[in-house]
């Protein structure tokens, strides 16, 4: 607590976080649980002194006067999860090659890939697709054929990937050393990753519960460790827009570990791929 501020000042009241958790759902789709009022708090908490208010309570207020303000989107940024790393999950990124080449190999000669890696949080998932591709299909970057979308609810994850740049702690996150030497260069204390790599991702806001607009028909999607936050409702009307608006015939999907297409739109169908698998909407070719 700040000076002056009492205990009371820093919680929440029930009515407040049952508005907060409303908010955060009509705007991002993200489902709160009631018992996580705690990481609520302490997220809010840095709000307080940037924006100048005096209580969580005040946060609120002014959230309700000013739905679309400053404080109120920046409310919406703090509470998206933005655990990231590179290579997370190792597997999808194992299979990657094969389900590329799968790909390409019903394409005609010469023609674009296109991958969308939907909340992308600060850019390392989609960087590490850019150099696993980069590294079995460098025809693709030298013809200037690979294009990756990233997208996030957050404007400062979106930043963060245009910047390409990374603290120790961050690239000592599951980035090999081997990517480390060939992408990146050493800038002071931070890593920055190469023009190359960084220009064959496009970070843009998006938020997957509003207007998809701008964004092109995919050969791959990655959408992964995000439906966990949403709702059953949520999750089969983002599959079923990925299936009939992005994915082109024969596309693949890739959830998180934890995360499946049963009993939420039976219209994709599982591939596996060694230790891994991903999704195929129903009636593309299977190879």
């Amino acid at each position: 607590m700040t000076p002056g501020q009492t205990a009371t000042d820093a919680i929440l009241n029930p009515a407040d976080f049952a508005y907060l958790r409303q908010v955060v759902r009509d705007r991002s789709a993200i489902v709160l649980d009631e018992s996580k009022d705690y990481l609520v708090e302490n997220r809010l908490r840095p709000l307080m002194r940037e924006h100048k208010v005096d209580s969580l309570r005040g946060v609120v207020e002014r959230m309700r006067r000013e739905p679309h303000g400053a404080l109120a989107n920046a409310v919406i940024d703090a509470m998206t999860t933005n655990e990231t790393s590179w290579f997370r999950d190792i597997h999808p990124f194992n299979s990657l090659p094969e389900v590329v080449g799968e790909i390409l190999a019903s394409k005609p000669a010469g023609a674009p890939l296109t991958v969308w890696c939907a909340a992308s949080s600060s850019g390392q998932e989609p960087y590490t697709v850019a150099m696993v591709i980069n590294e079995k299909f460098p025809e693709l970057a030298a013809g200037h054929r690979l294009r990756i979308v990233a997208t996030d609810l957050s404007p400062t994850m979106v930043q963060r990937t245009k910047s390409g740049r990374y603290t120790q702690f961050e690239v000592n996150r599951g980035l090999p050393a081997r990517f480390l030497v060939r992408y990146f260069q050493q800038d002071g204390k931070d890593w920055v990753i190469s023009r190359d790599i960084r220009n064959m991702v496009e970070a843009r806001e998006l938020n997957l519960v509003e207007s998809w607009g701008g964004l092109p028909r995919c050969d791959l999607v990655m959408i992964r460790n995000v439906l966990i936050y949403f709702s059953m409702d949520t999750k089969r009307a983002i599959l079923g827009r990925i299936r009939k608006d992005v994915l082109m015939p024969g596309g693949f999907l890739f959830l998180g570990s934890s995360e499946t297409t049963l009993n939420v739109d039976d219209a994709y169908v599982r591939r596996d791929f060694g230790k891994s698998f991903c999704y195929q909407a129903l009636g593309a070719p299977n190879r």
